[in-house]
């Protein structure tokens, strides 16, 4: 009888914790349904690239800027890292004063791949992808190793490097 009693309670307790363990099980799933949590876009519709690039040239000749041309896609979670570090408090200063940024949408990889062709970035390498272009367009470097694919597990001094090499009288290695 005591047997019975004790399992009884420990049925009981059991039960007792069902809701709880149900109500956690419930926003388990809601939370493993719902996106990882919703970022910006930063890059706009493919086909306004073209558009964007012409005027990021037209301002960087008129302000003495270079330009750089950022490929990748909204879904690109190291797009939106890199994004991050170029509006961080080191990074940000560095880019108002010596770049116009222009954000190219490749979509899944299928949009905007002359743009790319014409810039040197293999897309097959990943994203994002940065080409440097001269106040007069003309192309200065493009990452063609997937130098940035992985910018989550970077941190924001890679890009500082990356923007103090590449801006006006940088200093550049010539390997």
């Amino acid at each position: 009888m005591q047997l019975q009693t004790k399992g009884g309670l420990r049925h009981s307790r059991i039960m007792k914790k069902m809701p709880l363990v149900t109500a956690l099980v419930a926003l388990w799933a809601l939370v493993l349904a719902l996106p990882a949590h919703a970022l910006p876009d930063i890059y706009p519709a493919p086909e306004q690239a073209p558009a964007d690039l012409a005027a990021a040239l037209k301002q960087a000749a008129a302000q003495h800027r270079r330009v750089i041309v950022d490929f990748g896609g909204n879904w690109c979670t190291d797009c939106h890292v890199l994004d991050s570090y170029m509006h961080d408090a080191t990074n940000q200063p560095l880019v108002e004063a010596n770049f116009v940024v222009v954000h190219v949408n490749i979509g899944r990889k299928d949009s905007n791949q002359d743009i790319a062709e014409r810039y040197g970035i293999p897309l097959d390498k990943g994203v994002p992808a940065l080409a440097v272009l001269d106040e007069r367009g003309k192309l200065l470097y493009s990452q063609t190793g997937g130098e940035f694919e992985d910018m989550r597990h970077m941190d924001g001094a890679a890009l500082t490097q990356f923007l103090q090499r590449w801006k006006p009288g940088g200093k550049r290695s010539k390997t």
